[in-house]
């Protein structure tokens, strides 16, 4: 069970934006690699926990802009 909750729209780090990554905070720091382009600081603890992945990976997954 996640120490969180998935459902508090606050947590994004770019509220109304593209990115479902979530805000990095000093509990929950931007220290983590990508797991797909191993670049270092790129996700939260969170960010793990929900299997995600880079904003820059995941635009060029799904063919957003940015790459």
């Amino acid at each position: 069970m996640n120490d969180y909750n998935d459902n508090d729209d606050c947590d994004f780090a770019d509220p109304g934006g593209r990115s479902a990554l979530r805000a990095s905070s000093k509990s929950n720091p931007r220290n983590l690699p990508c797991p797909t382009c191993k670049s270092p600081n790129r996700l939260t603890r969170k960010d793990k926990a929900l299997g995600y992945q880079c904003d820059s990976c995941a635009d060029r997954d799904e063919g957003g802009y940015g790459y």
